[in-house]
């Protein structure tokens, strides 16, 4: 069986995201006094004493504003009530009951759902006075303060009741966490969405409407997967300092290490920027297999040498990570994605790639035999023997008589002659020399 959906809703600023990574035990939700930070639905795994279930924090309703952002976040709003299996309604004790509140308790009524009408910010239970909330005719009134959790059991008592009884336990099929990653209006999120078939984040030619990395887990052929769409990634120079941008990029650079497979998502029109170079090298760095996703194919006037010369520049771009693969899409008509998830599934499985140490040890001979191993004052390098420790990404570990004998050159040459022999493109390889009075990684 499934985990009982939980939604968290109600205007902007009554402490929705502090509950939530209060009740999830993590900053996941960016947490600001600035109104509109939470925007699409973020999804997090949470457990009261033994009963499971999965917290969804939205973004603030606002129904007076005509505004398109705050549109979107009504809508997205609205599909996670659609879900829900309870829904926790946010109120600000300080600031009082609203007319806002009126609204969005108008709109629950309609869901025919269970739902716990939440005070947040009550400092004194002892002297609070919560009969103005009453009027919103949702039954009792739990107050809590969720920044010192103080309630929080209460209220959680109160949720699991409306849980079904459990039948019995899923069989457990590991999940591949994919990470969606570029520049700004990449078009990231229209992919995400093309994907899942349906509109799961926000969608807007402004710059920044993504400001969370969220995850939404989906099957697709037999295989789970976690999708998880991230900020855009500006330079370093163009982010205030202190500013939510900054707390946003440093959860999609965050998404980036806890993924198993990273999409690359660049625009075609625009070409391979310099942002778009350090974000792959950050990538590489982590050891994450990844795909470069050239999005907007559809909108490139073509000739013979197109993807050619696209190619080419990406070889010339992405140099220290000469093991790339690459997709030219369309996340407007879906051209060549389900060809993309096909891509996913061939990084990672190069990123798990574990070999026998006999067939690895044949490898490594072959390789010595055909270039020997350098020398250095006299002393020449030499190769005793190799093991695989572990992969993503797969690591290698050659044992010599001393580590600091390897040269860069030959590094190279054997991880490319690695590479080779197991056709591991798509995913970095690690090389770690033992041996000698150093050892070299």
């Amino acid at each position: 069986m499934t985990k009982p959906l939980v939604a968290v809703v109600g205007k902007p600023n009554v402490g929705k995201s502090t509950f939530f990574n209060k009740v999830c035990g993590g900053r996941i939700s960016i947490v600001s006094n600035m109104p509109g930070v939470t925007r699409d639905r973020i999804y997090a795994d949470a457990q009261w004493l033994d009963k499971k279930f999965t917290l969804v924090d939205t973004g603030g309703i606002q129904f007076k504003s005509d505004d398109v952002m705050f549109r979107h976040i009504r809508e997205q709003a609205k599909i996670a009530l659609d879900l829900a299996d309870v829904i926790l309604f946010f109120c600000d004790y300080k600031t009082g009951l609203t007319s806002e509140d009126y609204d969005v308790a108008t709109m629950l009524r309609k869901t025919n759902k269970p739902v716990v009408l939440v005070v947040n910010k009550v400092d004194n239970y002892a002297d609070c006075d919560l009969s103005d909330f009453y009027a919103l005719g949702l039954g009792d009134v739990f107050p809590i303060a969720a920044e010192q959790k103080q309630g929080v059991g209460d209220l959680l008592d109160e949720v699991v009741s409306y849980f079904p009884e459990e039948e019995g336990a899923e069989d457990f099929v590991e999940a591949i966490k994919i990470a969606v990653v570029g520049k700004p209006n990449a078009g990231k999120s229209s992919l995400v969405n093309k994907i899942l078939g349906y509109d799961r984040t926000i969608v807007s030619s402004i710059s920044g409407t993504t400001r969370d990395a969220i995850d939404t887990p989906f099957e697709y052929n037999g295989q789970k997967y976690v999708i998880i769409d991230t900020a855009g990634m500006r330079r370093k120079r163009s982010i205030e300092n202190d500013s939510v941008e900054q707390y946003s990029v440093m959860r999609s650079l965050n998404a980036v290490r806890r993924a198993d497979v990273c999409l690359i998502v660049m625009d075609a029109k625009e070409g391979l920027s310099e942002q778009d170079v350090k974000i792959a090298g950050f990538i590489h760095e982590e050891g994450k297999p990844s795909v470069v996703v050239i999005n907007k194919w559809d909108l490139i006037e073509k000739d013979t040498h197109t993807v050619e010369t696209f190619k080419k520049q990406l070889t010339s771009d992405l140099a220290f990570m000469d093991y790339f693969r690459y997709i030219t899409v369309s996340a407007l008509t879906g051209q060549r994605v389900p060809k993309l998830m096909e891509e996913v599934n061939y990084v990672y499985a190069k990123s798990t790639f574990r070999v026998s140490t006999g067939m690895l040890n044949d490898v490594i001979t072959d390789a010595v035999q055909a270039v020997e191993p350098p020398s250095m004052s006299g002393k020449r390098l030499k190769i005793k023997y190799a093991t695989q420790p572990s992969t993503q990404p797969p690591t290698f570990v050659i044992f010599t008589n001393d580590a600091s004998l390897v040269h860069f050159s030959y590094r190279r040459y054997l991880e490319n002659y690695i590479r080779r022999a197991f056709s591991l493109d798509g995913t970095p390889i690690k090389l770690v020399f033992r041996g000698g009075e150093k050892d070299d990684e």
